[in-house]
């Protein structure tokens, strides 16, 4: 078929690539360049000094504004350059001389640069240097002179501290911006000589990155492709939070991590509120519990830990005493001053009837049971009210729920308790047990463990269960614990009062695709820049940005064809392998 053209569009042969690139018009003017609607502005080095650090150059290029590079290298001929060396050599001999027969103090600047002569001399001799004629030109934009006088003076203030002095192209402007574009033509030829060792330092590969010697894969870096590794363990706490939106790829992001951090020596423990880490559970040969009303899985919040080294029995029973309060606020929709008052000495009581108390040792025996507390209240004045409301957990249709003797335990590598089954008003309570029975067990062992809390904005509704939650990322260090708290309900979670302390007690902060309607939030928490507002409105799955520490990077989640097949929550790929398991089993 044969190219068709509309009557008002014209052609020319003599069309080139560069009619089509080059802009509208170009002004000249001695201090800058106006080319459409942009201004341009080309500066060059003058001045290094003696020494040069070996990253000096990078807070230039991952300067966060609109520049040019160009690094014009000119090989000067050893011999050429040895023969200069002799004449500038003798030069400064001359002059140290000269200072000696008049006797004058010796210049210690004349005895450095003879020091520095012959070593570079003797590192042409040896082929162990090389001389070289570099130029060194930065071209910046700007819309309009106010933001470009900014941007000078920004890389100018960066430069002088570190000794490296630049000037800009005055009434050169066009030679020096023609000498930064891709075409190597070094039209400027302001030359400084540098040796091997110096030139090497204005290396200009070179970007942000969170790469360490230890630690897991996280995800490939999106400023530079380099690998994103690094050890949670290595941190002032082993803390981190995850914010995304659903079906951002947080569970495959959290899966992932369980995988590789399995791998070095540590435990991992998830609260599991949709039932997404059954088969990783099963593939890696950990333990699943199932929370709920029928389920014969039970923990019974009486239990008590054995106290630490630093700890008492009298610390460790007033502790859990505040726990079983606060609980029972959840469980019961509050407590009056009052009802605080008479829960308290219930709760003693009851611990008391199974000679437990702050003088005791309770290794060998039994904790009570909530019927206990039950039976112990009604003995008392006043209690009709928290009777009634406490009736449904002991004997109604939540009793076996918590009215149990404790048959769970965290001695495997991996454990993951399921609260999908659990009612919607009693996933608080569940929760808060879960996560206290672990505090309990984590105490009695020393040992590297991690704790994910999914969707902790479950936790985060009730105010002593999300205290609670921050006293185990504040504690959780000590006894060699991280709290991986992940949550798509970003604004819940912020607006606690415990959601902003938790988040500055995490070390580690990632943040994966998030909606229109939560960015805002997360930019005013994170002090996000508009670019990286937008970058996170923009990503795919398993994108976005991993904060460690001060550093933060661009992040893309990756995973190997095992671990993909293991982690996915993609419901067309586990109906796949589901069907697949089916088959295998029936042959």
């Amino acid at each position: 078929m044969d190219n068709m053209l509309s009557p008002d569009v014209t052609t020319s042969s003599d069309t080139s690539l560069k009619d089509i690139l080059a802009p509208a018009a170009v002004k000249i003017t001695p201090n800058e360049l106006y080319i459409g609607s942009k201004m341009a502005r080309t500066m060059f080095v003058i001045s290094y000094p003696r020494n040069l650090s070996q990253d000096w150059f990078t807070p230039i290029i991952n300067l966060d504004k609109a520049f040019d590079i160009s690094i014009h290298i000119h090989p000067i001929s050893t011999e050429e350059a040895l023969h200069a060396f002799q004449k500038k050599v003798a030069e400064v001999q001359s002059q140290i001389a000269d200072r000696e027969e008049k006797g004058l103090v010796r210049d210690p600047m004349l005895d450095t640069a003879y020091q520095d002569l012959e070593d570079l001399r003797d590192g042409l001799q040896q082929a162990s240097e090389k001389l070289f004629d570099v130029g060194l030109y930065i071209t910046i934009y700007a819309n309009d002179k106010t933001d470009l006088d900014r941007v000078e003076g920004e890389i100018k203030s960066i430069l002088d501290a570190k000794m490296v002095y630049v000037k800009p192209t005055i009434f050169q402007q066009e030679e020096g911006f023609r000498s930064v574009l891709p075409i190597a033509s070094d039209e400027l030829e302001v030359h400084y000589k540098l040796n091997s060792a110096p030139l090497s330092s204005i290396f200009p590969f070179v970007s942000f990155d969170l790469t360490s010697d230890k630690g897991i894969l996280w995800g490939i870096n999106r400023h530079n492709a380099s690998l994103v590794l690094f050890d949670r363990f290595s941190m002032p706490n082993y803390n981190s939070v995850m914010f995304a939106s659903s079906g951002s790829g947080k569970s495959y992001t959290t899966k992932l991590e369980v995988i590789r951090t399995l791998m070095f020596d540590a435990d991992v423990i998830v609260i599991d509120p949709e039932q997404e880490y059954l088969y990783l559970a099963e593939a890696t040969g950990g333990r699943y519990f199932n929370i709920s009303l029928t389920s014969e899985h039970h923990i019974n919040p009486f239990d008590l830990p054995m106290p630490g080294d630093d700890e008492s029995f009298g610390d460790v029973l007033r502790s859990n005493i505040i726990f079983l309060i606060g609980l029972f606020r959840v469980m019961l929709g509050g407590l009056s001053p009052v009802e605080d008052g008479i829960m308290d000495r219930a709760i003693t009581e009851t611990y008391a009837m199974k000679d437990i108390n702050e003088n005791s040792n309770w290794a060998d025996v039994e904790p009570p049971l909530l019927t206990d507390l039950e039976m112990v209240l009604s003995g008392m004045e006043g209690t009709e009210n928290l009777l009634q409301r406490l009736e449904k957990f002991t004997r109604g249709t939540w009793s076996g729920f918590l009215n149990q003797p404790t048959n769970v335990d965290i001695t495997k590598r991996f454990t993951v308790f399921s609260i999908r089954n659990m009612e919607d008003e009693l996933k608080t309570v569940a929760m808060h047990i879960i996560t206290h029975h672990i505090w309990t067990a984590v105490r009695k062992e020393l040992r590297k463990r991690l704790l994910i809390v999914d969707e902790a904005w479950i936790m985060m509704k009730s105010e002593d269960t999300a205290s609670f939650l921050f006293g185990l990322a504040k504690r959780g260090r000590k006894y060699y614990l991280g709290i991986a708290t992940i949550t798509q309900d970003v604004n819940d979670f912020l607006k606690s009062p415990y959601g902003l302390p938790i988040l500055t007690n995490s070390s580690i902060q990632i943040l994966l695709k998030q909606s229109p309607m939560t960015i805002d939030t997360v930019q005013e928490a994170f002090h996000l820049t508009d670019e990286e507002k937008y970058l996170l409105l923009e990503s795919g799955v398993g994108e976005g940005i991993f904060f460690a520490g001060l550093k933060h990077v661009a992040i893309k989640v990756y995973a190997s064809y095992t671990e993909d097949q293991i982690v996915s929550s993609d419901p067309a790929q586990m109906l796949a392998i589901k069907r697949a398991k089916a088959q295998i089993s029936n042959t």
